[in-house]
Parts: structure tokens; C-alpha cells; sequence
């Protein structure tokens, strides 16, 4: 349970305008482009992770983590599923 709503929802709306560190604002730089420009992604967005100080491990965490969410997301939207609203629930 995270404390500071108005963080979550600043999150939510757009997280470059959110107070972060540098490497959590990497990680995000990272699954996003990873989810909306796949093919974009190249070895120097991998190296900014490095230069914030993740390892492959974690970085792989990043790359599989960001990957399943969009093939969840993929597999919901292309059988028509209704997702509950997780974030007004």
C-alpha cells in the first residue's frame, strides 16, 4: 500500500513529472519505450540501466517484467476481456 496518494496518482498521469531517482526514472524511461517503441529499444538504453547502477539480472527483471504486462494486456484486449478497475476499487 503505497502512502502517498497524490505520488500515485502523479505516477499514474505521467510519471517524467514525478519525483524520482535517477535510476527509477531509467527503469520507466526503459519499459516504456519497450512497450509503446519495441524496435527502438537499443544496447545504450540497456547501458543508461548499467550507469545507474542495475545489473543484467535486474535489468533482465525489467525487460521480462515490461514484456509480461504487455502480453497480458495484449492477450485481454484481443479476447475482449473486461479488466476490473483496479485503481478506483
Amino acid at each position: 500500500m503505497v502512502k502517498d496518494e497524490a505520488f500515485v496518482r502523479q505516477l499514474q498521469a505521467d510519471y517524467r513529472t514525478a519525483d524520482l531517482s535517477p535510476a527509477d526514472r531509467a527503469m520507466l524511461d526503459y519499459a516504456s519505450k519497450l512497450t509503446r517503441t519495441p524496435a527502438d529499444v537499443s544496447q545504450s538504453d540497456v547501458d543508461r540501466l548499467r550507469e545507474v547502477g542495475f545489473d543484467d539480472a535486474a535489468i533482465l527483471d525489467i525487460c521480462q517484467i515490461a514484456a509480461y504486462y504487455a502480453f497480458v494486456n495484449r492477450l485481454a484486449e484481443g479476447l475482449g476481456v473486461e479488466l476490473e478497475d483496479f485503481w478506483d476499487g
